[in-house]
């Protein structure tokens, strides 16, 4: 029996995105070797850069949706677009993604006897009729939408993973992962967070789609990978699935809000009509991850919207972002001793 708690081959696939990339830097904290598979669509090789000269450290240029033959004893399957902006762009290759790379990564965990992990989505449980969503709900996710490919495509790769955990005894874990931000996210990735960041940075509206008053719960990307590093190495026999995100809910609007004060923006808020099948409330039940390997998140949103921030105002001092195109900030980004916006500032503390 393999052994767990030493050190290990560690195939990170989708290695060099937003959540990959934080992933294979932690991996590498604990000592393992980590192959970092990626075929670029999303993500960049900026994100790694800094993890090339390790020598436990390999970079592949590779597409799920084919075979990968390497040996290897964890595989962390997280190759997909999130965003609807990048999965909806070929929503034919985002299905194929999901459904042939899980059969692929499958296929290689069964071969070689590796324990593998899903990054799974809270997409799968739609636009909820339950609240908050606890992994026994099965959803309410329109199969023929505009965001099927992603949802559904999701829903079918936690299928074969189970299939495949019954059938031939793989070792899986099955994650469903709620909003995450943070550092590294695409700036042009349509995700509200780093939406609103980039438009307050830059001055420009800051548009919320609908009335605003659709929730979302945030969780920050360090809190996010401490929960996947948990859940893989939870005994055996956990397949899940389990919900990993942070239970503190917001609405869309109040994001907004924040996101202006803490940047010091003098923009303001644009209505533009919600998109089709936009959930209205999102918000992860976390007690099974509590009860299982003992994680819940930390970092308040505060805190966590200023370190990404901060990372995206370095990118637009570098000039990777479009420059300003007004005088958006009044003194910058604002300091994390400073307080105001006491409305919004009481329900992000809670």
């Amino acid at each position: 029996m393999r052994l767990y708690n030493n050190q290990r081959r560690v195939l990170v696939t989708g290695g060099a995105g937003f959540l990959g990339s934080h992933l294979c830097e932690r991996l590498l904290a604990r000592g393992h070797e980590v192959l970092c598979a990626d075929n670029f669509f999303t993500g960049t090789r900026r994100n790694i850069e800094h993890l090339l000269g390790d020598p436990r450290f390999e970079l592949m240029r590779h597409d799920v949706t084919l075979p990968l033959y390497v040996e290897v004893d964890q595989i962390y399957n997280l190759a997909c677009p999130a965003s609807p902006v990048h999965y909806q762009h070929d929503p034919v290759q985002t299905t194929k993604t999901s459904v042939h790379g899980a059969i692929n990564m499958l296929g290689l965990a069964k071969r070689v006897h590796a324990r593998i992990l899903q990054a799974s989505t809270s997409e799968v449980y739609g636009d909820p009729d339950v609240h908050p969503q606890p992994e026994s709900y099965w959803g309410k996710v329109n199969p023929i939408g505009v965001r099927s490919c992603y949802d559904e495509g999701k829903r079918c790769a936690e299928t074969l993973f189970f299939d495949y955990h019954r059938q031939h005894g793989v070792d899986i874990r099955v994650a469903r992962i709620f909003n995450t931000y943070g550092p590294r996210m695409h700036p042009r990735d349509g995700r509200v967070v780093s939406n609103f960041i980039v438009q307050a940075l830059r001055g420009d509206p800051i548009t919320v789609y609908g009335d605003g008053l659709q929730t979302r719960s945030f969780c920050f990307v360090d809190d996010l990978v401490e929960g996947l590093l948990r859940f893989m190495e939870a005994e055996p026999g956990a397949p899940g699935p389990v919900n990993i995100g942070n239970p503190g809910e917001f609405t869309v609007r109040e994001l907004a809000e924040e996101v202006i004060r803490l940047t010091g923006s003098t923009s303001r808020i644009a209505f533009a009509p919600l998109p089709s099948d936009d959930p209205m409330q999102r918000r992860p039940d976390v007690r099974l991850a509590r009860s299982m390997f003992g994680w819940e998140p930390h970092i308040q949103l505060q805190e966590g919207l200023r370190k990404t921030i901060d990372y995206f105002d370095g990118l637009l001092s570098a000039g990777e972002l479009p420059p300003a195109q007004r005088s958006a900030r009044r003194s910058g980004v604002v300091p994390a001793t400073s307080t105001g916006g006491a409305t919004v500032h009481a329900r992000l503390d809670a």
